[in-house]
């Protein structure tokens, strides 16, 4: 009998999706003010200025982030396609190599990405460490933050990449339209 158990959790575990970013203990929460600077495609904003929008926020990096460029394609998209509708996509660049941070090249970097969203650096990483590394260990740096109208933390896509096809593009995708719904 205890095989036929074993083999039974096994197949729920392999066919059952798991939506880990709702075991994540940042969900729920207010999202932590940011401090961010160089913003780009975008006078400085703060988080109590999106207010009454849905925020998407993703950290990037660029050239050499692989998942950043994957996901690039799908931003454009929602900045362009959902903008109207409420949701506010918000680029933060994370400096990852040794060289000195140059703003010039981070713009050059969005631009390469087409961003036509806000974009701001995140020196020193402070914001990144406050919102995700937060004394945890993380696969990735380049994570998404979802917000919600009142700017509470409703879903985390916790790095890597989502490209339209994908099932984590999905479920982004479906986060975001059932915050639009939300009034």
């Amino acid at each position: 009998m205890k095989p036929v158990r074993f083999t039974l959790f096994v197949l729920l575990v392999m066919f059952c999706p798991v939506n880990l970013s709702a075991a994540d203990p940042l969900i729920g929460q207010p999202a932590p003010d940011w401090q961010l600077t160089n913003w780009l495609n975008s006078a400085p904003l703060e988080l109590k200025d999106l207010r009454g929008q849905v925020v998407l926020v993703r950290w990037w990096t660029a050239p050499q982030c692989e998942f950043c460029r994957a996901t690039a394609p799908a931003l454009n998209e929602f900045h362009a396609d959902l903008a109207a509708k409420g949701l506010r996509v918000i680029g933060i660049y994370h400096h990852k190599v040794r060289t000195p941070l140059d703003p010039q090249q981070v713009a050059e970097r969005a631009a390469d990405y087409s961003f036509k969203f806000p974009i701001a650096i995140d020196p020193g990483w402070r914001t990144l460490k406050r919102w995700w590394l937060d004394g945890h260990d993380r696969d990735f740096t380049s994570v998404s933050f979802l917000l919600d109208r009142r700017g509470v933390i409703r879903h985390i896509h916790p790095g890597g990449q989502y490209v339209k096809g994908d099932a984590d593009y999905a479920v982004m995708k479906a986060k975001i339209a059932e915050l639009l719904a939300e009034k």
